[in-house]
Order: C-alpha cells, then structure tokens, then sequence
C-alpha cells in the first residue's frame, strides 16, 4: 500500500460544509428514528414530539393542609372578638342537613376535599369544642377566603395542555411532570450508536499495561475512552472496537463490520499520511472519502467520508444490533480522527458533537464565553486555525488567559484547560495583551474564585492545589489555584504587568547569598509585596540509576562525556547552574546539552529517565518521582511572591491559611528533598 498524501487541507468552515452536504444528500442531516422509552430510562433524552397531558393534575380538589375541611362562606363572620363554632360532619349532604349547620369535616394533606367544601383551616389554628347540641365541633377566629390551603384540580397540569415540547432534553423534573400527567412511557429520538475503532499495532489497552507493565515503543490505548465517554455526554450509545493492528485488510474489516449496525464510525489514527496510516485508503475503498486534512491545529489530518452500505437488516433494541429500516439504508459517516490525544479530543467537540445534537432534535453546543486578555504571545501556523488552551483568572478587574502547554500530545493540557481561545487562520499568533474570546470549560464562577500563579515551577504547588480544592466547605467559598510554569523572572515580570495573583520564585543573589529579595526590589520596584516563605529544598543533579557515570559535583557538567538538560532562560534553577559553574569560570559553550530547555523539574527528570540526557540539574523530589538517583549539590528557599492588595484578599486568604495547616505541612514534609520549617514566614517589601 503506498503512502496517501492530504488530499487538501482545507479551512475548517469548508470541511464542515462538505459534510454537511453529504449528510443531507445521503438523508442524514434530520433527527434518527424514534422509540418509545420507558420514563424511568428517559432522562437526558430528547422528546421526539410535543407531549400533552392526560390527565389533570391533581385530578381532585386536594387538601393542602392537616386540618378541616370547610365552606368558606360559613366563615364570613369569625374573629377574634367573635370565634365561630363548626360541628365535625362526616357524611354531610347539603340538601337535608339542617340549613343552620356549619360543616366540618377533618383532612389530611393530600385528602379529597368533601364535595360541598371549598377551604381549609390549618389544624393549628382551631380548637376542639362541644356544640350547642353536644356534639364535636371545631373553634375558629378568623375568616377564610374560598380555596384557602387548597391544591384546585388542574393547579399543575389540566388534561390536554401542552407537557413538554418537542426537541426537548429531558430533566429529573420533566420525568415528574410526565407521570404526574399521566404518562408512564415517552416518545424519543433514538440515540446515535458510534462505533469507536482504535488502531495501531504499537497499542496496549490500560489493563494490559497495569498488569504487564510497558515495553518501549509501546503506547497505551486511552483515545477511545475519551471519546466513548465524549459520546456518551452527548447522548450517543459508544461501542469501544478492539485494537485493530496496522493492515489495510483488517481495518477495512472492522469498519465494514462496524457500519452494519453503528450510525456513526470513528476510527482513531492512521489519519497522517505515514507509511502505515491506512484510514484514508480504508475510507476510498468502501465509500467517499471528502476530506483529508482540515488547517486546524490540533486536529490537523482529520478525515471525513462516507461509507456505502448494502442490505442491513431491520433493528431490535441490543446496541450491536442491526439499524433501523427507516435509517437511511446505504450510508453510514466516518470520521478519521488524529491519534494525537489532544487532536483525538477536539476533533470530537467540532465534528462529533454537532453531528450527534443534530440526530437529536438539538442545536450543537455553544460554550459559554467570557472577554479576556492574553498574557503572551502566542505563534501561529500562517495557514491554520490555532486552539490554544490557556488557564483563566480574575487578576483585579482585568480576565486573563494564561496559554498552557500546546503540544498536540498533551492530554493533560486539557485537563488543565479553563477553556480555548481561537487563533484565526493567516494572522500568525496574537501578541501578549491581545483581547481574547474563551470558549470556556468551566463556568464564570469557577473562573471567579481561581487563584493565579504564574512563575516556577514546583511539585507541591500541585498539592497546594489539591489541599485548596478539599479546603472551603461549600463550593461558593471554595478556591482553585492554577498554575503555569514560566521560571522565576518570568513570573515577576508577570506580577508587575498584574496578569497573576502570585508568583513562585527561588531566585539566588549571588551578591549576598540572598533568596528573591534584590529581584523582586529590582522588578517589582512600584509593588508593595508579601514576600512569603513556602519550602526549603534540595537541588543537585539527577541521574540514572545507580550515577552511572559518577557525578559528584559542580564542575562535572562540563565533562566531555557527560550531556545535561536545563532549565529554561530565567528559570531559578538555571540562574543557580550558572552561578556556581560561573564560579569555577565554566561558560555555557563547555557544556554539552546546555541549550536544551525543559520547563519543569519532572520534564528534566523524564530526559534522564528516557536517556536523552545523562543528567540536569532539579529537585530530588522529581529524581524520586521516576525512580531515578540524586546527587545533592545546594539547598535552596522557594518562596510565594504576592503584591499586598492580594495578600491581604479574601480570595486568597483559604491559600495563605494552609501555610499554617498542620496537615498541609506534614504532606509536603513527607516529600523527599523538602523543609518545611520556615513555611508561612512572611517579610513584608515596600516600594521603592
């Protein structure tokens, strides 16, 4: 099979139209068949017509009340000055009874009213009495209008009257209202079956990996998850295929197996255009293949097609089943999705979403979307659409979008995201200070109550986070910090232009031994700060296991065998490698790997883990964390810098108190490498 070149990479509004016009030639573009559903398994499904009532509802006059039943007009003249006695009547007809008999008749809530009564008097606010007759009676001392503590027949609902539209989504409350109205079973579209067919033969699924444990090369299988459970949130019915090994042959089978009873087919890689990527090829062979590449990034070598289908039988309700008759018989969409775990999501929230929502009776999601200010630059492909994910928060008055980490491969960017931002096609990134439009993942509350921090990079920022997130009772009073890594100097320079509410920084002062202080005097010299201590901690150099090649100290980073990672340029460890290498009159040209950047501690302990570098200088938690060796070389003081006005915030306040949290302390203590004495020693900096 040879290589398959993009066909065209077409803009992403075009893509869409050409499916679009498929699906309608093909009779695809209208809501699927319908079923009718028990109420108990409806909800979250969508009406396929409107639905009236029944029945009434209630279907009686009922009481309201525990308390008596009676007629409002016996009631006219009661006061205080002057209560009224009425006689307990079980049976009591109208016509016979003495025309001086003021009736009463006892009453629970939910009771039938009496057919001669119109109110009701709460059991509180009666007395029992004796008659002029002897008899039981009641004692009341205020009047009561007609239909007083009365549910009227029809209050909710009268036979007839329009339920539920149809299109609707059905809630827990639309269930009540339909039963109450007499309706045991609904009407509803029927939801989109989607098959979901991995490939690749370097895939192992999660179960495999947990139990046997990973070989190199090898890739666990998550794509489907993702998007079976993407397809699940939006009505469908996902079928996970096994992993299908690269061959034409039997991918081609399992995509012609699938559209015998799926409405829908994603088939996850092999969508590029590499020597075993046979989507493009599969989809020619059994329908029409209508695009391959579309200038969106990530997402960049989606497929879409058609895939023709002959002689499918009728349908019974089990999810591997046959479809309908009145599905369109011949066709079935195929979507080839980027393996790429970032691609593989957003090419489900653009192309799946809209599809299923549509098949539904619904109009395609629209995220809620809130003005912001980007704090970079961001670079764009000329010719492509850019989704940048970024973290959102509320600095001041200002709503900023801090973009994370955008390599198509990072599911955890995602995990990250507040929400995406758009880089339009051929305007070639936007500038720091640009306003943007997000897309937002999480609402505008969230966004409201997130902590923003900006600067270095450090584990236990990650369980500040975590402790922050337990922390606060009921979520109205609950923080989110959220953080992105740009190195110490860049976290001061983005505390001065005010894009965040703190910044971590463990900046050394050659000059006086100093941790942060001249710098943030030097930066922030406008500011008043809290400058606040968070942890000690062990830096040296990382190694494989066992220090193979026996690093000891400073001076062996410019051995001629040995390769290091760094830091990035402004980053608190780098200014602490070239402090102590400048001291020994190393310059960075004498070190091999020097110009290679990692801007975590975890990502440089990952280089030496993979072999890509023989060592790099981090925190001995990192080393710990991938199992791999430490050298200590220095301990340094990592500190929380914070403009007052933040520091004495409300929406801080939850962050600052886990300083002094004996549980927080201890967790972090328990992590290698880590002091945590001095936590929460604040040293107040004036302006200059």
């Amino acid at each position: 099979m040879k290589r398959h070149i993009y066909l065209e990479d077409i803009p992403l509004d075009e893509a869409r139209a050409a499916f679009q016009a498929a699906l309608a030639a093909a009779g695809l573009a209208r809501p699927l068949a319908t079923e009718n559903v028990p109420l108990a398994a409806a909800n979250g499904r969508t009406t396929a017509a409107a639905i009236w009532a029944r029945l009434s509802s209630p279907h009686y006059h009922a009481s309201a009340m525990d308390g008596y039943a009676l007629r409002a007009q016996d009631t006219i003249t009661a006061s205080e000055t002057n209560p009224l006695c009425l006689t307990l009547a079980t049976h009591f007809d109208p016509d016979t009874a003495d025309p001086g008999l003021r009736p009463a008749a006892a009453v629970n809530t939910g009771h039938p009213l009496p057919a001669w009564a119109n109110t009701v008097v709460m059991i509180e606010h009666t007395q029992l009495v004796t008659d002029d007759h002897g008899r039981e009676a009641i004692e009341i001392r205020a009047s009561l209008p007609p239909w007083t503590h009365v549910r009227a027949l029809g209050e909710d609902m009268v036979a007839t009257e329009l339920v539920l539209p149809a299109n609707h989504t059905l809630r827990p409350v639309d269930l009540g209202a339909l039963a109450g109205s007499g309706h045991a079973a609904v009407t509803l579209y029927r939801r989109p079956r989607v098959a979901i067919i991995p490939t690749g033969s370097e895939l192992v699924t999660p179960e495999d990996a947990a139990h046997y444990g990973l070989q190199p090369g090898q890739i666990i299988e998550y794509n489907s998850l993702v998007l079976a459970a993407q397809v699940a949130n939006w009505g469908g019915r996902p079928t996970r295929w096994p992993i299908v090994p690269d061959a034409f042959e039997a991918i081609q089978t399992a995509v012609r197996a699938a559209a015998q009873n799926h409405d829908l087919i994603l088939l996850n890689a092999g969508s590029s255009a590499g020597s075993e990527d046979y989507t493009a090829h599969v989809v020619q062979s059994l329908g029409t293949l209508l695009v391959h590449g579309v200038a969106v990034r990530p997402g960049h070598p989606v497929i879409l097609g058609m895939i023709g289908i002959t002689d499918r039988p009728s349908e019974t309700e089990d999810a591997q089943s046959p479809l309908p008759t009145n599905h369109h018989p011949s066709h079935v969409p195929i979507i080839g999705v980027p393996g790429y775990p970032v691609s593989a999501a957003l090419t489900g929230e653009i192309f799946v979403e809209p599809l299923l929502a549509r098949w539904r009776g619904q109009a395609p999601h629209q995220p809620l979307t809130l003005a912001a200010t980007l704090t970079r630059k961001v670079v764009s492909h000329t010719g492509d659409d850019d989704l940048v994910r970024v973290a959102v928060g509320k600095v001041g008055e200002r709503v900023l979008a801090a973009p994370i980490s955008r390599g198509a491969g990072v599911i955890s960017s995602l995990v990250r995201a507040d929400g995406l931002v758009r880089i339009p096609r051929f305007s070639e990134g936007a500038d720091a200070g640009t306003a943007v439009t997000v897309h937002l993942y999480r609402s505008p509350h969230d966004i409201e109550n997130t902590i923003l921090a900006i600067g270095s990079h450090d584990l236990t920022l990650d369980l500040l986070a975590q402790f922050l997130a337990e922390a606060g009772g009921d979520t109205a009073g609950r923080r989110r910090l959220t953080s992105a890594n740009v190195g110490s100097l860049g976290g001061l320079v983005t505390l001065r232009r005010g894009e965040a509410h703190l910044a971590g920084s463990h900046l050394l002062d050659p000059q006086t031994g100093e941790y942060n202080i001249s710098y943030v005097k030097q930066y922030l010299p406008h500011q008043a700060i809290a400058l606040v201590t968070f942890v000690g901690r062990e830096q040296g150099w990382i190694v494989p296991p066992g220090n193979p090649k026996g690093l000891a100290i400073w001076a062996d980073a410019a051995r001629p065998d040995i390769h290091l990672v760094n830091r990035q340029r402004g980053a608190g460890t780098r200014v602490l490698l070239d402090y102590e290498v400048g001291k020994l009159g190393i310059t960075p040209e004498q070190i091999q790997g020097y110009g290679r950047e990692e801007y975590t501690h975890l990502a440089v302990a990952a280089a030496v883990a993979s072999g890509a570098a023989d060592t790099g200088l981090g925190i001995r938690a990192a080393a710990r964390a991938l199992e791999l060796d430490f050298v200590p070389l220095a301990h340094e003081q990592y500190d929380l810098v914070i403009p007052r006005p933040y520091f004495e915030s409300d929406l801080l306040r939850p962050l600052l108190d886990l300083l002094h949290h004996d549980g927080f302390k201890t967790a972090v203590a328990a992590l290698p490498g880590y002091d945590v004495h001095l936590m929460g020693q604040v040293t107040f900096l004036p302006t200059a």
